[in-house]
């Protein structure tokens, strides 16, 4: 498994800005805390994976900035060799995912971009819990995205992973 340093380490490598390395730290920890009240909880995830991935999941930014960073990021992943674990999750953490059909109207390759493992639904949540390097509450974050004028359906789907993920240890 990547590690904590590598993952880091390999953001610098790719050129990632300084504030998307904390950016992803900050996920990282509030990833981990997720996943490890998910694990006390009784369920199956993997926290050293939540942690890697999340570190890694704007990977794709030292490219662009656009939401094509998660394929970006996934490709990068490819060629450094990471574990396909590491790759899915970058490649899933965009917002609660996004359909074949959505895709192809963004322009991404058309996939299915929904997060489906534990980890990878940990990460995507956690994700949106941060904005910067500051927490904020998945209120706050469906007020942004109401703001930036996201479609209703996709507001809805990071509510739905929201309850999801925190059913997980409540």
């Amino acid at each position: 498994m990547t590690t904590r340093a590598e993952a880091i380490n390999l953001l610098e490598e790719n050129g990632c800005a300084p504030n998307v390395i904390e950016h992803c730290k900050e996920v990282a920890l509030l990833a981990v805390e997720i996943a490890k009240k998910a694990k006390a909880a009784g369920h199956d995830v993997n926290p050293e994976l939540v942690e890697v991935g999340a570190l890694l999941h704007d990977l794709g930014r030292c490219k662009t900035h656009k939401i094509a960073h998660a394929v970006e990021g996934y490709r990068l992943a490819r060629i450094e060799g990471l574990k396909p674990e590491i790759s899915e999750i970058i490649k899933r953490h965009i917002g609660a995912g996004i359909s074949k059909e959505e895709a192809r109207a963004l322009g991404l390759p058309e996939d299915d971009y929904f997060p489906r493992s534990l980890e990878e639904k940990i990460v995507a949540h956690a994700d949106n819990l941060v904005k910067g390097t500051s927490r904020i509450t998945v209120a706050e974050r469906i007020e942004l995205m109401r703001k930036q004028e996201v479609p209703e359906n996709v507001i809805q789907r990071v509510n739905k992973l929201a309850e999801e993920v925190e059913r997980l240890f409540l």
